[in-house]
């Protein structure tokens, strides 16, 4: 007996030899954010995103979305097919038990060349075990392996969360900047309409020719005509956004782009906190770690496997002695069993399992360069759009004073003619539009912010 033990211990020393212990893999996340140090720990995400987001409409559409999209549900699934497989794993370690029943009817010729037929009937009832002692950690590195498949699982789930934050309110503010661009085409059209009057009546006086009367018009023509391309892209936005909402296409309630406030100071921590709050770095992290436990597995399938096996039951040749004391019977074994032969399966498993182990650790170190990357170029976008609206409202106030100056030049001196006051309207027109596109880049800026830092990730289900 002390032999045994003796024995056992060693092959489970053995075993440790053989096992690798997971560590990450040694990754650089210095100057992931370029041209942004910080020494300051404090990040926006691990602010729930009903608190970066001030708009109760807006936040009533993410928390419906993460209810009911279709996509989100999908990894809902997935989570449950890994958990599944993760709890089978852990099922390994228990015997296999399996009953049986069969009646058998045989025919003998005895003795042989003399045609006498002998037949007989055996009834047999029972239950076999095979169990296999997992000596050298096989069974407990595929356990790590699906616990780490199940992780990876969960981090998607919450990397598809992160994203559909991001998709519904990006749609939403662009809705909020269409419907800020209609109202601005729609008094420029009624602006226009007004010149087209004063026109008339410049003309009439002798002011101005019938090609400023003619221009004026078409001014009017131009604005008015990018109206239904606008309602468009309106009608095509409520569409996709009502897609996430995983509902039929329908009209979006929503709030003005003036109103939108950011109440937060947009803080990106430091880039090493991006392994814990990136769900696809935590996903890329985790699926290296199943590819090293199958690593190992495949490492120790070199190594022999040692069962168990046990049964027992009732077996008889008459239907009345099948289950007495005189059928039972039962029995055990013990086998070890050493590959020595099999076509080169485990040298090419254990190849392949490698090979799948380093092109997981490059794709979680790409990963992690991608976070940085997308880190960086939010901060700067949002760093961008702030200076862009502080210019153009410098470029607007300037527009307007030569539209009303020129307007005023029309009326009073020869000095200036209706192509003027286009030119100077068309400009200020362009301006409004793209000063509106700046206050939906800052907003896209921080929502991409938010995401790239992993921001929504524990958002609610």
């Amino acid at each position: 007996m002390k032999s045994y033990i003796g024995l056992m211990l060693l092959l489970v020393l053995a075993s440790c030899k053989i096992s690798k212990v997971y560590q990450r893999p040694d990754l650089n996340t210095t100057q992931l954010y370029r041209d942004h140090q910080s020494v300051d720990t404090i990040n926006i995400a691990s602010m729930h995103w009903n608190k970066l987001f001030a708009d109760p409409i807006l936040n009533g559409l993410i928390t419906e979305g993460l209810q009911q999209n279709i996509d989100l549900k999908m990894a809902y699934q997935r989570i449950i097919a890994a958990r599944a497989s993760f709890q089978q794993s852990k099922s390994a370690f228990l015997p296999d038990l399996n009953g049986n029943a069969s009646i058998k009817q045989s025919k003998l010729a005895f003795p042989q060349g003399f045609g006498i037929i002998n037949s007989s009937t055996q009834y047999d009832v029972g239950l076999t075990s095979t169990w296999e002692a997992d000596i050298w950690g096989k069974l407990k590195r595929a356990k790590k392996a699906a616990l780490a498949s199940l992780l990876q699982s969960e981090e998607v789930c919450k990397a598809v969360k992160t994203q559909l934050i991001a998709d519904i309110s990006n749609r939403y503010f662009t809705l909020l900047a269409l419907d800020q661009q209609l109202l601005i085409l729609e008094q420029t059209v009624n602006n226009r309409k007004t010149d087209v009057r004063t026109m008339k009546s410049l003309k009439a006086a002798n002011v101005v020719t019938g090609a400023a009367e003619v221009q004026s018009e078409a001014s009017q023509y131009a604005a008015e005509v990018v109206i239904p391309r606008l309602k468009r892209q309106i009608r095509e936005t409520e569409n996709a956004l009502s897609l996430l909402l995983a509902k039929p296409s329908t009209t979006v309630n929503r709030a003005s782009l003036n109103d939108q406030k950011l109440l937060v100071d947009l803080k990106v921590g430091l880039p090493v906190q991006l392994l814990q709050n990136r769900p696809d770095v935590k996903q890329a992290e985790y699926a290296f770690m199943a590819a090293f436990e199958n690593t190992n597995v495949a490492r120790k399938l070199f190594y022999p496997s040692v069962t168990l096996t046990a049964s027992g039951g009732f077996t008889s040749f008459s239907l009345k002695d099948w289950l007495t004391p005189d059928g039972l019977f039962g029995n055990i074994a013990a086998g070890i069993a050493q590959p020595i032969f099999n076509k080169g399966a485990n040298k090419a498993r254990l190849i392949t399992a490698k090979a799948a182990q380093q092109e997981a650790a490059l794709a979680f170190q790409g990963s992690l360069l991608k976070a940085g990357e997308e880190v960086s170029n939010a901060l700067y976008a949002y760093q961008t759009a702030v200076e862009q609206e502080r210019i153009r409202v410098k470029q607007l106030a300037a527009l307007e004073k030569s539209v009303d100056f020129t307007k005023k030049l029309l009326r009073y001196s020869s000095a200036t003619n209706y192509t003027d006051v286009l030119t100077s309207e068309q400009n200020l027109l362009s301006a409004q539009l793209e000063g509106v596109d700046d206050k939906l880049q800052q907003w896209q800026a921080v929502i991409g912010l938010y995401r790239a830092l992993g921001g929504g990730g524990e958002g609610e289900n």
